[in-house]
């Protein structure tokens, strides 16, 4: 699965300089940088098994990276409810709807950044989506 390293590092390289403290100026720099993702979400579409290996009630998933230029990379594909969790040092995820009209956590597709500290359930809603989990030194703390 190297091949997604061609699409994602450039990502990572970016990620790096963001500050996630300000979450909704880090959006708009990741939406400015990367303003069509159609190559990335076309080998996600067709790589969906080899991303996400591992199956969990109503989602699959996959760890690409324990750590990469300062982050962890995981893959999930969900339909449904997710698990909460906390992220101490900050989340940037890439949403891909795959069919309906899916929101993650009441986000439409694209860039979702959650500053230091956020807590959330991770729900995807009316339809099914893939996301890109970016986590600064892989830093989570999940909630049963």
């Amino acid at each position: 699965m190297d091949a997604i390293w061609t699409h994602l590092d450039p990502i990572l390289d970016h990620l790096g300089t963001l500050d996630l403290g300000d979450a909704p100026a880090a959006k708009r720099s990741l939406d400015a940088k990367f303003p069509s993702r159609a190559a990335l979400e076309r080998f996600c579409r067709e790589n969906l098994a080899a991303l996400c290996p591992k199956e969990a009630g109503a989602a699959r998933f996959g760890r690409l990276a324990k750590e990469r230029k300062g982050f962890s990379v995981d893959a999930v594909f969900s339909k449904g409810k997710g698990m909460e969790h906390t992220h101490p040092a900050g989340e940037v995820d890439l949403c891909i709807a795959f069919d309906g009209t899916p929101t993650f956590d009441g986000h439409p597709p694209g860039w979702v950044v959650y500053p230091p500290g956020t807590r959330h359930p991770a729900d995807v809603a009316g339809g099914s989506m893939f996301m890109l989990y970016f986590l600064p030194g892989g830093q989570i703390v999940w909630h049963r």
